[in-house]
């Protein structure tokens, strides 16, 4: 697999019927390894591991409704009262992070309603926030301790 800018973790591997597949802590089984699952598996252990994220709040691949389709988001961060916090989504090492990837959070999160985006190819990462003042998501050096991002809150959306 691609070298990463993540941290550096150990991962259960194992090939299943011929294919590459890793552990996934947060669903609790094994998955096809692709390039963007490999991405995302390192997302979800920094979330984890460096960002203080129970595993009991984060979601993987969350279906939701929108427009009339069901899409996935790779991972959402929520808080106890099951309300989006950060909205995740992650591309292939090899796929630039552009104007497209933030269009596509931004729908999602016309649905979800988190304060918080990222997006990650495993080598650039982006993390922005809603400022409520401005009315626009101002970009951050980093993805925030979740303890932030639980004291942030979710928008305050219509769809409350």
């Amino acid at each position: 697999m691609d070298s990463l800018t993540l941290p550096a973790y150990t991962f259960e591997r194992r090939s299943i019927d011929g294919k590459p597949h890793i552990y996934d802590a947060v669903r609790e089984q094994y998955v096809r390894l692709t390039p963007e699952e490999w991405v995302r598996q390192h997302l979800l252990r920094y979330l984890m591991e460096d960002r203080g994220v129970p595993r009991a709040l984060l979601a993987v691949e969350q279906a939701f409704a929108y427009q009339q389709q069901q899409r996935r988001a790779d991972a959402v961060v929520h808080n106890s009262a099951g309300e989006p916090l950060l909205v995740v989504e992650c591309k292939a090492p090899r796929v630039k992070i552009d104007q497209g990837v933030f269009d596509q959070l931004a729908r999602y999160n016309q649905a979800l309603g988190a304060r918080f985006l990222a997006a990650s190819n495993g080598r650039t990462h982006y993390c922005c926030r809603f400022s409520e003042e401005t009315g626009a998501f101002q970009f951050m050096e980093v993805i925030p301790p979740f303890e932030a991002l639980r004291a942030a809150g979710p928008l305050k959306s219509s769809k409350s």
